[in-house]
């Protein structure tokens, strides 16, 4: 029974103890040869190679408007002809100014008129006075003439008197020809400040007459981006210095613009290949090549490391492609010839 007993407990630790011989099962991959592409990625969106900017007035710094409000706007992406409304801007300051400006203009017209008719007057009292000078010159002619057979002493009066009336109308003839100039002078002022209103004024009419906007061609509206990404709308504003609108960008050759990390622009040049995805329709690859890249890094919204601008051209054309999508990019920087291929499981 003994014997039995530790038979059994020998064979019980011997099952349980035992160790099973496992078969590794071994996966073979054919390795290949090839190019091998050394790329970076990125993500960035579409944009047209070429548009047509959509502007505002073009006069705002002459008549002293820096901003203006866009009061009214089409919708993005209507397709629009040319000469099509596209917006409409706040007219308030202008209209406010161009009433300032109205009645000061009826002022300085006033007061036009009002210097030509004295000066008028002056003039002609002034011609009246020299007319009766020159009567009192002939008068004491005549006088001196009549006198030649009077003692000496009447004689010298009528010369004294003749001499007194040449130097008044001498006098008075200089006089004349100072007022003369001197109202000429006076008029030319008054005038030159009412042309120079009347311009002032013709430039705000002709400045208000471009606050509604309009397409300069047909295309497809696509709104502008500010300088942190958000796009124009009604109640944005536009200045004298950017005083676009909208675009009409042209999508027989489209762009994509993207941002490459700091890390990543050493390796990236001009005419490098591409490869463009538009996340709107994963299924279709396009071609490209890198056409600028930035010399000067950015800080973008959101992104804590500098990225510097590049933009790649698509080889292709097609009708899904439109500004604004979000495209994933890759760069091909570099190719090594003629490789083997394993998996990178493969290796240790």
């Amino acid at each position: 029974v003994i014997s039995a007993v530790l038979i059994l407990a020998a064979l019980a630790l011997w099952y349980f103890l035992r160790t099973e011989t496992t078969t590794v099962e071994s996966i073979r991959v054919q390795v290949e040869r090839g190019d091998f592409n050394i790329s970076v990625f990125t993500s960035g969106e579409l944009e047209a190679k070429r548009s047509e900017n959509i502007q505002g007035p073009s006069g705002l710094r002459t008549v002293g408007l820096w901003n203006v409000q866009i009061a009214e706007l089409i919708p993005e992406g209507s397709v629009v002809k040319e000469g099509d409304w596209v917006a409409t801007l706040d007219r308030t300051e202008i209209s406010n100014r161009l009433q300032d400006l109205e009645t000061e203009l009826e002022k300085l017209q006033t007061l036009h008129t009002q210097t030509m008719l004295d000066t008028t007057l002056d003039l002609r009292n002034a011609r009246d006075e020299l007319v009766n000078l020159q009567f009192n010159y002939e008068e004491a002619l005549i006088t001196l003439e009549q006198s030649q057979y009077e003692p000496p002493a009447t004689i010298r009066q009528a010369e004294i008197s003749l001499e007194k009336n040449q130097r008044a109308f001498d006098q008075a003839t200089r006089n004349y020809e100072l007022r003369y100039q001197q109202a000429r002078a006076r008029m030319q002022e008054v005038t030159a400040s009412l042309n120079q209103l009347k311009r002032r004024y013709d430039n705000m009419l002709a400045v208000l007459d471009e606050f509604v906007i309009y397409a300069p061609q047909e295309g497809m509206v696509i709104y502008r981006r500010n300088w942190d990404g958000s796009k124009v709308q009604v109640g944005s504003q536009i200045s004298t210095w950017d005083n676009t609108v909208a675009t009409l960008p042209d999508f027989s050759v489209m762009m994509s613009r993207t941002y490459v990390n700091e890390i990543d622009i050493s390796k990236v040049k001009v005419n490098q290949p591409a490869e463009v995805v538009v996340d709107a329709f994963p299924e279709k690859r396009f071609t490209g090549f890198v056409t600028e890249v930035a010399n000067i890094g950015e800080q973008r919204p959101n992104q804590d490391a500098r990225v510097f601008e590049v933009k790649i051209q698509i080889n292709e054309s097609d009708t899904i492609l439109r500004p604004a999508m979000t495209t994933k990019n890759t760069i091909i920087t570099h190719v090594e010839k003629d490789v083997l291929f394993i998996p990178i499981e493969a290796v240790h």
